[in-house]
């Protein structure tokens, strides 16, 4: 049955021939949809990476066996109440290159909703047979960070890849949250003896609801950081500053606003290694809606 076969979970692509089509070293890129992607930090470093390389399908997963298509409706496209396409929800495989050519599988679509443990199995098996010397996943989540300052990077490793940590920084502390698909692949990819290391950018709590390009920006760092690769987040820096001043614009218009952002900045500058949830986290529900309404109003 599938769920005893991980092999029967995926298939290849019909342009990609596993026999001849070979990747050098590659390092498997994770950031599946579903999870914590705050500011859509992930989602927008990906969609960056791959605009800037010309990638190639690999494989694609069962959607059928894990999707929900209840939870992820299928999209339809209508012209004039014709209905000419209809696009499922799927997990894919993309190669991709950096900038001196160096290979790269980008694992993207929705996180699963079925049948985890298989489907880790069947990603350390491709990862296996595309000879993946690394994986990175990518995430974001929301912080008590003001937008004001450099968006920095927390990472989550086994045991086994501990040393990967120290490249880009840590959590201290002991935390227990609810974890992703991707924290259950972490884990196995460590005991599989995988190197292995999750990036996470702090995204300000107030601003987390919408695109923040310095985050995809600081995760393109944080992977280049990482595994070696030579990777571009120029346009992604520009698109954060041209935000950050729309956000500026917002925040000096009310004093309680510029109060919170300077708080926000005293306690990250007084307190740079303190674990994450024991920092006071200022409501920014307010200035969340209000910076929408603003960005709207912008005709962003």
């Amino acid at each position: 049955m599938t769920e005893h076969n991980p092999s029967a979970l995926y298939q290849w692509d019909d342009d990609w021939d596993p026999s001849t089509d070979t990747l050098t070293q590659p390092v498997m890129v994770v950031a599946l949809d579903g999870w914590v992607d705050a500011g859509m930090g992930a989602s927008g470093a990906v969609a960056e990476l791959l605009t800037s390389s010309e990638p190639r399908p690999v494989a694609f997963f069962d959607g059928e066996e894990l999707i929900d298509q209840r939870a992820r409706r299928p999209i339809a496209r209508l012209e004039d109440g014709v209905t000419t396409e209809l696009t499922w929800p799927i997990i894919r495989a993309i190669t991709a290159k950096d900038q001196l050519g160096a290979d790269m599988v980008f694992l993207t679509g929705p996180e699963p909703d079925f049948r985890w443990p298989t489907f880790i199995t069947a990603v350390i098996e491709m990862a296996g047979a595309l000879g993946v010397r690394m994986v990175v996943g990518l995430g974001a989540f929301p912080a008590p960070t003001p937008h004001t300052r450099p968006v920095r990077l927390a990472s989550t490793v086994p045991p086994s890849s501990s040393e990967l940590a120290g490249r880009v920084g840590t959590v201290r502390g002991t935390l227990e949250v609810p974890a992703g698909v991707q924290t259950a692949l972490e884990v196995a990819l460590g005991e599989a003896g995988v190197p292995v290391i999750g990036l996470w950018a702090r995204v300000p709590h107030y601003v987390s609801a919408m695109p923040y390009p310095e985050a995809s920006a600081a995760l393109i760092d944080g992977l280049a950081a990482v595994t070696g690769l030579v990777l571009d987040s120029t346009s992604l820096r520009r698109a954060g500053e041209a935000s950050r001043q729309q956000v500026d614009q917002l925040i000096e218009a009310n004093p309680e606003h510029l109060d919170m952002v300077r708080r926000l900045e005293a306690a990250l500058d007084s307190q740079e290694d303190a674990p994450i949830l024991e920092m006071e986290l200022p409501s920014g529900d307010e200035i969340a809606a209000e910076l929408e309404q603003f960005l709207r109003g912008e005709g962003r």
